[in-house]
Parts: C-alpha cells; structure tokens; sequence
C-alpha cells in the first residue's frame, strides 16, 4: 500500500506538469508560422495559376490539332477523287 501512495505523488506532479507544458505550447502560432502559411498560400496561388495557363494551351493545341485533322481528312478526300477521276481518263 505504501508503494501506491509514493507512486501516486510523483504520477499525480507529472501529469501536472506535462498538462501545464501542453496548456503553455498551445499559446498560439507563431510569426514564423504566419510567414511559413502565407509562403505556401502565395506558392498554390502560383501553382493553380500556373495550371490554369496549361490548361488554357492544352485546350489551343487541342484545338489547333483538330484543324490540321480536319484539313488532313479534306486533303485525302481530294486526293481520292483525284486519283478516281485519272482512273476515268482514256489512255
């Protein structure tokens, strides 16, 4: 029984302190911090501009290969009926 009680004092002042510590480091944030979180939002801030910009390219070269696509499709249908047509001719 006197082991309980010598135990007791000494778990009962660590529990005390380490809750104090906790209570203490749980002050708030720190200027460093604020600095750090705004660093990274300006960073996302770039980076989701940065994406938007490729995004917007993407959508051009997209675009721009369509074109060149449809254009290739008009130039094979005129060589077809270009070659059909030199197959009428007499010889």
């Amino acid at each position: 029984m006197n082991i309980l009680k010598t135990l007791k004092i000494p778990a009962a002042v660590g529990a005390l302190l380490l809750s104090a510590s906790l209570l203490a480091g749980c002050g708030g944030v720190s200027e460093a911090q604020f600095a750090e979180l705004n660093a990274l939002r300006d960073e996302v801030r770039s980076l989701e501009s940065e994406a938007n910009s490729l995004k917007d390219e993407r959508a051009q070269l997209e675009s721009q290969i369509q074109e060149m696509n449809r254009k290739l499709a008009e130039c094979n249908k005129q060589k077809e009926e270009t070659k059909a047509n030199l197959e009428k001719l007499p010889q």
